[in-house]
């Protein structure tokens, strides 16, 4: 888990960066003009993601840890990647946008108390001298700084920054795959463990909330392309935020698991899901 505890935070950073050069202040206005879908996306993500995260673990019997690592990618945002496929499946990419920034931007707040609430709910003391409030404030440096720079510098370099967003994007994806490939390659003799032991709940929770995020939206949000975002939104997860997470607050790699294994499924998935709903107009 050494490798990457130490490439993590530099590759969330980056990747945050890269989310930063692709937005505009018209992403944060959107948001204004068209509140009832961000607001639907908003709800899926944040409120109900954490709460069926948390039935689930209720009902599936896993131990402890695993518990806990399943809320912490279910409080994770969405990614990059989220945005990426919604182009793909033919979805609102700028809803998408909108959502991944300003969610990111609330997860310095979001993450840490939905992290925090649930290990006391589950049982679980974090036994680093570390609050809420360290874990926020080393988020922020992490994720709304960078995104904040991202910003400026395509302020700066509008015409450059645009020409050269695929790029971006590729890196963004490739530097998560990165973090996850060094940690399956460094447990590889646990690799095992990672699916029989989370398997099971990370592709449960995975699929319900590709369904729950697209019928969220079909009643309440404004169409199809709103739906296709919105349940991709819900169902990919930034898992490099939360390996940061986990590694800053345990260093038992079990904490992981439930990541690792969220992040093989949900690429996984997430392809089916878009080779399907793209054909939907």
């Amino acid at each position: 888990m050494e490798i990457a505890k130490q490439i993590a935070p530099i590759a969330l950073a980056i990747i945050m960066f890269g989310l930063g050069l692709g937005l505009t202040s018209h992403d944060f206005k959107r948001v204004i003009s068209f509140p009832k879908d961000f607001f639907v996306g908003f709800i899926g993500q944040v409120v109900l993601l954490p709460i069926i995260a948390f039935g689930l673990v209720q009902f599936i019997n896993v131990p402890p840890e695993i518990a806990l690592g399943i809320m912490i990618i279910a409080s994770a945002p969405g990614g990059v990647t989220s945005n990426v496929l919604t182009k793909f499946a033919g979805g609102d990419v700028a809803l998408s946008i909108s959502l991944t920034a300003i969610i990111s931007l609330l997860s310095i707040i979001t993450v840490p108390f939905i992290v925090f609430k649930s290990a006391s709910l589950i049982g679980i003391e974090v036994t680093k001298e570390i609050s809420m409030i360290t874990v926020a404030l080393k988020m922020f440096f992490v994720v709304t700084v960078p995104v904040f720079f991202g910003m400026v510098t395509r302020s700066l370099m509008t015409n450059f920054v645009i020409s050269k967003n695929l790029f971006i994007q590729r890196t963004s994806i490739i530097l998560f795959l990165i973090v996850f490939i060094s940690i399956w390659v460094e447990e590889w003799d646990r690799l095992l463990s990672f699916i029989t032991s989370s398997g099971l709940i990370a592709l449960t929770l995975n699929i319900i909330m590709l369904f729950i995020g697209y019928f969220l939206a079909k009643f309440f949000a404004s169409g199809i392309p709103q739906r296709k975002c919105i349940s991709l939104e819900c169902g990919l997860q930034n898992g490099t935020l939360a390996v940061v997470v986990a590694t800053q607050l345990f260093d038992d790699i079990v904490f992981l698991y439930p990541t690792a294994a969220y992040a093989l499924i949900m690429f996984v998935t997430s392809i089916f899901f878009v080779l399907i709903v793209r054909k939907i107009d």
